[in-house]
């Protein structure tokens, strides 16, 4: 079994090599689907909705992956040549404060427009009222994060790791609006 594992994993390799954005795009989507399945039945859906799936999938391969592709690229040219804890710092504070407020931003407008198909109107409120938490949430977790990404993680594997973390996250915050769902019943 581990050989097979091995060989999947050198595959990957291989392609994410030859076909970084591709392969980045892929990956995104795929883990970005399986979190949504996972948080789907998680959240007691006996049936999967494929459609919230497949625009959740959509998400990761067309925004997400390449997004974080391009964002690491940029902070390389950016950061060109200087490494240490100092600018590993710099990376995190530079993304933490323009990145992550867009991509929560984006996301939840994505979702209530796209997936949930709801009217701008209420997409917009609904952005208004959970935005600050989300937001002040998201920078007590994904800097920690952010920190081991750019400290230990190759480039090539960057957007990978952030890929999967956000799959456990999406996970996490299912299980948790589950909670207080049930407290409320």
């Amino acid at each position: 079994m581990s050989e097979v594992i091995s060989e999947a994993w050198t595959a990957y390799l291989k392609q994410l090599q030859l076909h970084p954005l591709r392969t980045k795009a892929i990956t995104s989507g795929v883990l970005a689907g399986c979190s949504d399945a996972i948080a789907q039945k998680i959240s007691g859906i006996k049936r999967l909705q494929i459609r919230r799936l497949l625009l959740i999938m959509l998400y990761g391969f067309a925004y997400s992956g390449p997004f974080g592709h391009f964002l690491h690229k940029l902070m390389e040219i950016i950061f060109k040549g200087k490494k240490g804890k100092e600018t590993v710092a710099k990376k995190v504070l530079l993304e933490q404060l323009t990145t992550s407020p867009w991509n929560n931003m984006f996301f939840m407008m994505y979702y209530g427009l796209v997936v949930e198909g709801r009217p701008f109107s209420s997409v917009k409120s609904k952005v208004k009222k959970d935005y600050p938490s989300v937001q002040l949430t998201a920078w007590k977790f994904w800097p920690l994060v952010s920190w081991v990404n750019y400290q230990y993680m190759p480039l090539q594997l960057r957007v990978l790791f952030h890929s999967f973390v956000a799959s456990c996250w999406a996970v996490f915050l299912n299980l948790k609006a589950r909670s207080i769902t049930v407290k409320k019943a």
